[in-house]
């Protein structure tokens, strides 16, 4: 640790450049260029030797935390701007872990070969599986396949053994991935929108995020809600519309009379 004049101890643990790269697990090289890029405040000066202490320590454990989660030094920069403008750090975290968690909480499963073909049967073509893996609904991974959603590839595998073909159910599923994709650019447009009342590519103001955050979260489930219920009732349109006139056909065929036998010939 640096040394204080004999007799005076200073209050907080204090720390040469050396030692503070050890106590927060990183290089000399790295605090140097985070202090050249304005990250970190220059240390206290006596005589040669600079002084660093806990709140040199403590940025550079954000610093790293922040790194760990994806984030550039360009990133980080623009955070510590925002703090130091008032912001709350777990306020803006809380805003960026609103808008890029995944919306999907499925934890993805390894199949093998195998363990398709039993859930498939004969559904499993060559064909069909190199359709799911361009659907990204399986990922190549050893000698076998990830699902990044198990419960799409068992509702997958109960269509398949219900009789209908597997490749005809991604058509579907390719087929609907720009209508969904557009209906959720929508939805996602009204809360950019909402961000954007600030001014684009700005924070909003403090005050502001804590409300943004819960509208984010909010929005999730219910978005969710109004797409499912506007899924089940546009089937439930195109099976009365398709189906219900087949079934009506049938059923007024059950009251045809029925044609006398052939009379025998002689």
């Amino acid at each position: 640790m640096a040394t204080e004049p004999r007799g005076a101890k200073p209050p907080y643990p204090e720390y040469t450049i050396d030692e503070l790269a050890r106590a927060a697990g990183t290089t000399v090289r790295n605090i140097r260029s985070y202090q050249d890029r304005g990250l970190i405040d220059p240390p206290e000066r006596r005589g040669r030797v600079g002084i660093y202490t806990q709140t040199h320590l403590g940025r550079l454990r954000l610093i790293h935390h922040l790194l760990a989660r994806g984030y550039t030094l360009a990133n980080i920069m623009e955070l510590l701007k925002a703090i130091v403008e008032g912001h709350d750090l777990r306020s803006i975290l809380g805003l960026e872990t609103a808008i890029s968690s995944p919306w999907n909480s499925e934890a993805p499963h390894h199949y093998s070969y195998l363990a398709l073909a039993r859930l498939f049967g004969r559904a499993v073509s060559r064909p069909a599986l190199a359709k799911a893996i361009a659907l990204g609904l399986l990922e190549p991974d050893g000698f076998g396949y990830l699902a990044r959603s198990p419960r799409a590839l068992m509702a997958g595998a109960e269509i398949a053994r219900a009789g209908f073909g597997l490749e005809d159910v991604l058509d579907i599923i390719e087929h609907s991935r720009s209508h969904f994709q557009a209906v959720s650019d929508r939805i996602v447009g009204m809360v950019v929108r909402e961000l954007d009342r600030f001014g684009e590519g700005q924070l909003p103001p403090p005050a502001e995020v804590p409300r943004l955050v819960d509208i984010l979260w909010r929005i999730r489930p219910l978005a969710m809600v109004a797409v499912e219920t506007e899924m089940m009732r546009a089937l439930e349109i195109s099976a009365n519309k398709y189906l219900g006139d087949r079934v009506a056909a049938i059923l007024e065929h059950l009251h045809d009379p029925a044609e006398p036998p052939d009379e025998p010939r002689d």
